[in-house]
């Protein structure tokens, strides 16, 4: 499991694990009953803090993606992917319709804003510094 951390992600760094993890169990790689590392063991190969680990499991388990044992472990919980799919477009159908207001506003034209989504896509991708875990 490889897991990137950014300091230029507006996001705290534990979110940004639990994000990357739920991708990962969304997307298959992580599958139903697979045992994620252990919380110490995250922190170690990630050089970050054991509450922060515990924070984005704890998160993970919130929101349904994980199951934690007292002395076993944290595993992948069952998925409902399309329910989770659905709920992630109407968010993103969301912001685009205040992007496409504002855009609207000061005259941006669609072509600009392909654009300019584009150029946030690549920019993403160059600004992130990885840090691997290979905890599995």
């Amino acid at each position: 499991m490889n897991i990137s951390i950014s300091n230029a992600n507006g996001d705290p760094i534990y979110l940004q694990i639990a994000n990357q993890i739920k991708t990962l169990i969304l997307n298959g790689t992580l599958k139903k009953g697979e045992m994620l590392p252990s919380m110490r063991i995250l922190a170690t190969e990630l050089n970050i803090s054991f509450m922060t680990t515990k924070r984005a499991y704890d998160e993970l388990e919130h929101n349904g993606f994980i199951e934690s044992y007292t002395g076993k472990g944290s595993f992948v919980k069952a998925q409902n992917i399309e329910f989770y799919r659905k709920e992630q477009l109407k968010r993103i159908e969301s912001m685009l319709m205040e992007v496409d207001d504002v855009a609207n506003d000061i005259g941006i034209t669609i072509e600009e804003l392909h654009e300019l989504l584009d150029f946030v896509n690549q920019k993403s991708k160059s600004d992130v510094s990885t840090i691997s875990c290979n905890a599995f």
